[in-house]
C-alpha cells in the first residue's frame, strides 16, 4: 500500500485524514498548528503526526496538500523535487506560471501530480459526462453554473478563486476543451479596504463557440450547488443540494424553421418528458482518493491531472484580470502556456 502524507490537516484537511486512514494508507500527518496536531493524533495513535515535511519525508511515498492556496505552489515543488507523487487541493496555484512549472517538474521527474477538482468524481457529473459523449444531448450549446450561498466569507481570496474552481472544471471536463477568454464582473461589499469581490458574475468562452456563465457568490440568501446543461437535443440540471433529485434530463429544445420560412414563422420549442435517472451515490472525496492511490499504483494519468489543473488557474487568472479591467473579455494565451495574451 503507498504511504500517504495529509500536509493540512485542520478544516477541508481532516476529510482527507479520515479517508486515507480507512484505506489504510494514512502514514504522516503534518500541520503546524499545535492544536490540530494534538487532535489528530489522539484520533489516529498509530500514524507520525509532525509540524513540517522536512521531520518525515522519508516515511512517505505520495502526499496530500491540503494546506492555504498560497501555500501550494511551494510545497508542490518541494515535494516534486523530493520525487513524491501528490495531490494538490484546488486552486493548484495561485498563478499559471506557478502551475506551468509544477507540471513540467512532475513530467520531468515522473511524478503524478493531480489537482483536487472535486466534482468530476461525483457520481452525478460521470453521468453528464456519459450523456454528453454519448450524444444524448446533442450538441452542448452552453452551460450556467451557480454556486452560491450565505458564507464562508474569506479573507485571503476573493469568491472567484475560491468557488470558480469547481464550476471551471466540470465545464472543460464536460465541453472536453480549455476556455479561450473570460469576461467577469464582480462586487465588493463586505471588504471595501480590502478589495476582495463577494459575487462575481463572469462568461468563459469555449472553442466552436460555446458558453458558460459562472456566477459563484457567498452573499446570497440560498445555498444554491447547480449546473445546467443546454444541448441542441436535451437539456440536463445537476442540483447537487436536491437529496433525491440530483439529475434531471429535460427532452426539450427549439428546433430550427425550415429554409423557406423565417425564424419567426418556423421556429418550434419541443418540450417532452422529464426523467430521473438512478444513481448510485457515493462520496466524491473517497472516490478521489481512490482514483489517486490507483493512479500512484499504475502510473497512469489521473482524471484530474496536472494539466487540468492549469487550465482551470489560466482562467481564474484570466478573469481576475477582467475583474480589474471592469469587466473586459480576456483571451487566454496557447494551450500549455503560462499567462495570457
Amino acid at each position: 500500500m503507498t504511504r500517504v502524507a495529509v500536509v493540512g490537516a485542520g478544516g477541508w484537511g481532516q476529510n482527507h485524514v479520515r479517508n486515507f486512514a480507512s484505506m489504510g494508507a494514512l502514514a504522516v500527518v503534518v500541520d503546524r498548528d499545535p492544536k490540530v496536531r494534538a487532535e489528530r493524533q489522539a484520533a489516529y495513535p498509530g500514524v507520525r503526526v509532525v509540524a513540517s515535511v522536512d521531520e518525515a519525508l522519508g516515511e512517505f511515498d505520495a502526499a496530500v496538500i491540503a494546506t492555504d492556496a498560497s501555500s501550494h505552489a511551494s510545497l508542490a515543488e518541494q515535494l516534486l523535487d523530493a520525487k513524491k507523487d501528490l495531490l494538490v487541493e484546488k486552486p493548484l496555484a495561485l498563478s499559471s506560471a506557478d502551475a506551468l512549472r509544477l507540471c513540467e517538474l512532475a513530467e520531468r521527474n515522473e511524478r503524478v501530480l493531480m489537482v483536487g477538482h472535486l466534482l468530476l468524481f461525483h457520481p452525478v457529473v460521470e453521468r453528464l459526462k456519459a450523456l454528453v459523449d454519448a450524444g444524448e444531448l446533442g450538441d452542448v450549446l452552453y452551460l450556467v453554473c451557480r454556486r452560491l450561498n450565505l458564507g464562508v466569507v474569506r479573507r485571503d481570496e476573493n469568491a472567484w478563486w475560491s468557488l470558480a474552481p469547481h464550476d471551471l472544471s466540470i465545464a472543460g471536463y464536460l465541453l472536453g476543451s480549455e476556455p479561450t477568454s473570460v469576461a467577469a464582473t464582480g462586487g465588493v461589499f463586505l471588504q471595501k479596504e480590502a478589495g476582495i469581490e463577494d459575487v462575481v458574475f463572469a462568461t468563459v468562452r469555449y472553442p466552436g463557440e460555446r458558453l458558460a456563465h459562472v456566477h459563484v457568490s457567498w452573499l446570497d440568501p440560498h445555498k444554491t450547488r447547480m449546473v445546467t446543461v443546454v444541448g441542441s437535443k436535451k437539456m440536463a440540471v445537476f442540483d447537487d443540494t436536491s437529496p433525491d433529485q440530483k439529475l434531471q434530463i429535460f427532452d426539450k429544445g427549439v428546433e430550427p424553421p425550415p429554409r423557406s420560412l423565417s425564424y419567426a414563422d418556423g421556429v418550434r420549442v419541443r418540450t417532452g418528458d422529464i426523467r430521473i435517472p438512478a444513481l448510485r451515490m457515493a462520496e466524491p472525496l473517497r472516490r478521489e482518493c481512490e482514483a489517486f492511490l490507483e493512479a500512484v499504483r499504475t502510473r497512469r494519468a489521473p482524471l484530474a491531472d496536472g494539466r487540468s489543473g492549469l487550465a482551470v488557474v489560466r482562467a481564474l487568472e484570466a478573469g481576475a484580470r477582467s475583474l480589474r479591467r471592469g469587466g473586459g473579455e480576456v483571451a487566454i494565451g496557447c494551450r500549455g502556456q503560462g499567462g495570457d495574451v
